[in-house]
């Protein structure tokens, strides 16, 4: 009979597949070694002419895997330690109000959508109903992605307020009560997306969306935005005279959001957040040691709360202001490289300066569309990662198409370091399994 050889190939096909199983993370690597061990031991028995007793070797493995706990526990049984952690060696995936470029934005569906595709955070904007129940919502106004205008009971709710200095018509989160905001449907923001989820999915609750993070399968982490907290205080009132910010970090508080970044409490339920609002930034920085984000909005929008224009935010001075209370920014990405023509020009220096200050750079939105992408892009999403992740160096990307993102940077990076010592590892094992041959 001619020699059988094991496929490498499909050695490390199966490896692959197995070690990013979110569930068999741990074991798997463990299972590794032993594979290793194993290996290593039968080509040691060989040498020494030991093949008798690798009979009798084999046996004893068989025995005491038979008779040890299952590899893998039952669901009710899960723990932490069964889930794969959150990646920290490449630029943070954030799925940017869920994967909302496929599915509605802020909705169940669409945050589970991006956990399904890799997303290393799921992010929302907060906001708060007439009740005071804090809401997953990106705009103060309901109009454009909900179906308020089909609720005929709620005509005599539409308002004008002053928001960040201009009047803004409309119905708003902040005049609707939870039950009644639960009674709206969500729909699509762009008409060129995908419209065949639109009225299915509901408003949900920033505990809501805590809980479909705290279920997924493996760490993902949150974060959430506190939005126009200005509005939301001067409309909404809480008793013994808390502030939105006040509820906001209570209720991370109370689902055991805790630790500053990288720390153990904090990768085992990891969490930024965000806020446009600088004032906001510093009041909560005595609450929770939570890792922090200061966004930045374009170039003609002044600070929604300090009336501070974008030059000064971002200069030096001010970065060695914020850099007290915050790990990083987050500004859109064209005022980080400036357009004309729809082609981007030379970069500018904030992310190098932001990176002087220990700061981290997550930019927004990442789009796949081609009115999205700038033309140096040639209409292609991966080469406009490969720009900002590579060139630009950003550290993490807020994005619409998790999938994209996620597919993108598998592709390119990966593995980190440890996980490369590993696939090495299995090189040489598949190096003295394939020396063996068989009758």
């Amino acid at each position: 009979m001619a020699d059988k050889v094991i496929s490498v190939d499909k050695i490390k096909a199966f490896w692959h597949s197995q070690v990013h199983d979110p569930d068999k993370w741990d074991l798997n690597m463990k299972l590794l070694r032993a594979v290793g061990l194993f290996a290593g031991s039968i080509v040691l028995m060989r040498q020494y002419g030991l093949v008798p007793f690798m009979f009798l070797f084999m046996f004893l493995l068989l025995f005491i895997g038979c008779s040890a706990r299952a590899l893998y526990p039952l669901p009710s049984r899960r723990n932490d330690r069964n889930r794969r952690p959150l990646q920290t060696f490449r630029a943070y995936n954030i799925a940017h109000r869920g994967s909302n470029g496929e599915i509605p934005e802020e909705t169940s569906a669409a945050y589970m959508r991006a956990i399904e595709e890799g997303a290393d955070f799921i992010e929302t904007d907060i906001l708060a109903s007439k009740d005071g129940v804090l809401i997953c919502f990106h705009d103060v106004n309901l109009d454009d992605t909900t179906d308020i205008a089909n609720h005929t009971e709620f005509s005599d709710r539409k308002r004008t307020y002053e928001i960040q200095g201009a009047n803004i018509t409309g119905y708003f989160s902040v005049d609707f009560t939870l039950k009644e905001l639960k009674s709206l449907r969500m729909k699509q923001r762009y008409s060129f997306r995908d419209q065949q989820h639109n009225g299915k999915f509901s408003i949900i609750t920033f505990e809501e969306f805590i809980s479909i993070a705290l279920d997924a399968p493996r760490v993902v982490g949150i974060y959430p935005e506190i939005k126009n907290p200005v509005f939301i205080n001067q409309r909404v009132k809480w008793s013994n005279g808390k502030k939105f910010e006040d509820i906001f970090v209570e209720t991370l508080k109370m689902y055991g959001y805790k630790g500053s970044y990288l720390s153990k409490q904090w990768l085992k339920q990891p969490a930024f957040i965000q806020s446009f609002a600088p004032t906001s930034l510093t009041y909560i920085s005595n609450l929770t040691d939570l890792p922090k984000i200061f966004l930045i909005d374009d170039t003609t929008m002044p600070t929604q709360d300090t009336n501070q224009s974008f030059w000064e935010i971002t200069s030096d001075h001010y970065l060695d202001y914020i850099k007290d209370y915050v790990v990083g920014i987050g500004p859109w990405k064209d005022n980080l490289v400036t357009a004309s023509n729809n082609y981007l020009q030379t970069p500018t220096d904030l992310v190098a300066r932001a990176h002087a200050h220990n700061l981290q750079v997550h930019p927004y939105t990442f789009r796949n569309e081609n009115q999205f992408l700038h033309f140096n892009f040639s209409q292609d999403p991966y080469n406009e990662y490969d720009y900002w992740i590579n060139k630009i160096g950003v550290d993490g990307l807020f994005t619409d198409f998790t999938g994209s993102l996620h597919q993108y940077q598998e592709w390119t990076s990966p593995f980190p370091s440890s996980e490369k010592d590993a696939y090495n590892l299995l090189n040489r094992i598949v190096a003295m399994v394939t020396k063996f041959k068989h009758p």
